[in-house]
């Protein structure tokens, strides 16, 4: 029997600079570092005062929470067995023409999580803190909307994705890990559903977040959210 993915609140916690740190068209100072860009991260720890944002969500991935909008759902997808693990190397999207390389991101010095870089042709990036694709439990891929002066990011149309909508992410030991998007969200930062999205779940699923919603000096004021379940393996 495969052991379901775990991880303190600690590592959670930390990981929601995954959920701020996104580019706004003016924040341009994270140059090829991969750390978190143009201020827009915070000290995880004071994401909000009492506590981490969104950490009394709760729920299952898929599930609406209170402060969300754009929800769309397709329930849960029947999900395939969990293959070995195998650092992700490729993210394609046919629906949104995503087709892009994917880099490690680990934790800064400081805990926050990175960012990818912000340049020309950015890639999305994994959280190496995460289970690769295709493993039990959550996987975070995370991607920028905008990047800064270079325009687009990668997951510009992240938001415009519909459950059912097929994700693949190709791995490094030439196997394949096959998604089927169950539901689309546009949450508000400050009401970040910490415990759907970084929460253990007993079968392989994926999450691949950007920004969204208004868009100030400062950055975007929500997260694109996309819960997608494995439904398929090659390789």
């Amino acid at each position: 029997m495969r052991r379901a993915w775990t991880r303190g609140w600690p590592a959670v916690i930390a990981a929601l600079l995954l959920a701020s740190g996104c580019a706004a068209g003016s924040s341009t100072s994270a140059g090829g570092s991969g750390r978190n860009a143009g201020g827009t991260g915070t000290n995880p720890a004071a994401a909000t005062a009492g506590g981490p944002a969104g950490s009394q969500a709760g729920g299952t991935a898929g599930t609406p929470a209170g402060g969300t909008s754009g929800t769309s759902s397709a329930g849960n997808s029947t999900s395939a067995g969990a293959i070995a693990r195998s650092d992700p190397v490729r993210l394609q999207i046919p629906a949104i023409g995503v087709d892009t390389s994917v880099m490690a991101l680990g934790l800064a010095a400081d805990g926050t999580v990175q960012v990818p870089p912000i340049e020309k042709d950015s890639p999305a990036g994994w959280y190496n803190g995460s289970p690769t694709p295709g493993q039990t439990g959550p996987s975070v891929i995370l991607g920028h909307v905008t990047v800064g002066k270079y325009g687009d990011g990668v997951f510009l149309k992240l938001a415009q994705l519909k459950p059912g909508a097929h994700v693949v992410v190709r791995l490094q030991d030439g196997a394949s890990a096959d998604f089927t998007v169950d539901s689309v969200r546009t949450v508000a930062k400050a009401q970040f559903p910490t415990q759907e999205v970084y929460g253990n779940v007993n079968r392989p699923e994926l999450r691949l977040i950007t920004c969204g919603g208004e868009r100030t000096s400062d950055g975007y004021l929500d997260n694109v959210l996309v819960f997608a379940s494995l439904t398929g393996t090659a390789g």
